[in-house]
């Protein structure tokens, strides 16, 4: 079992480099990132997507309709075999799913409330924003799964379904750790099927 953890410790990761770029390239909307490790029948999965992919905004939900949407935005991304179809051979069942909305807004008015009791003395370009202004473009769905494929041989390909559930979503960039090396695809809407056969 330890393997298992120290291969999804790598995996884990993975999305801290993704991070880096997504902050640097100014949160693309329409692309989200999922990160996959399979170890043996061991399948973990990390997912990220804009906050307006999965709802179609990313202010601070106030309204019951937002608050709903999120809500049930987060149950459909806790169901990951209905979102990443897995080819039926493989026999895989979730062992664990966890879904959530962040703000990055929020982490680093946090981390700056600790650095400085009044975090919006330093920041002049956010004068005369509010903390609603702010969060534009900053929020972004948060998955993690873990799953176990009886027979792992036959996860030859992945069916997105997750462009039919979130119609703002377009693309999907992937990254896949194996025991033999990583590799990257990028999955679009119109051709929602990854091929992993090749």
């Amino acid at each position: 079992m330890k393997h298992v953890f120290s291969f999804i410790a790598v995996l884990a990761a993975v999305p801290a480099i993704a991070e880096e770029n997504r902050q640097l390239d100014a949160h693309e909307h329409g692309v989200g990132a999922l990160n996959i490790a399979i170890d043996g029948s061991t399948v973990a999965m990390e997912f990220h997507a804009p906050g307006a992919d999965i709802v179609g905004f990313e202010y601070a939900a106030k309204s019951d309709a937002d608050i709903a949407a999120i809500d049930a935005a987060i149950a459909r991304l806790k169901a990951p075999l209905d979102l990443f179809m897995m080819a039926d051979a493989a026999a895989c069942s979730v062992t664990e799913a966890r879904a959530e909305l962040e703000s990055e807004e929020s982490h680093d008015e946090h981390d700056e409330d600790h650095k400085d009791d009044h975090a919006e003395e330093g920041h002049d370009d956010h004068d005369g924003h509010d903390d609603h202004a702010e969060d534009a473009g900053h929020t972004e769905f948060h998955a993690e799964y873990t799953l176990d494929c009886e027979n792992p041989a036959a996860l030859t390909q992945i069916t997105f379904a997750y462009f039919e559930a979130f119609p703002n979503a377009k693309e999907v960039e992937v990254q896949i750790i194996t025991t033999s090396g990583a590799q990257a695809f990028e999955v679009e809407r119109d051709a929602p099927v990854l091929d992993l056969g090749r």
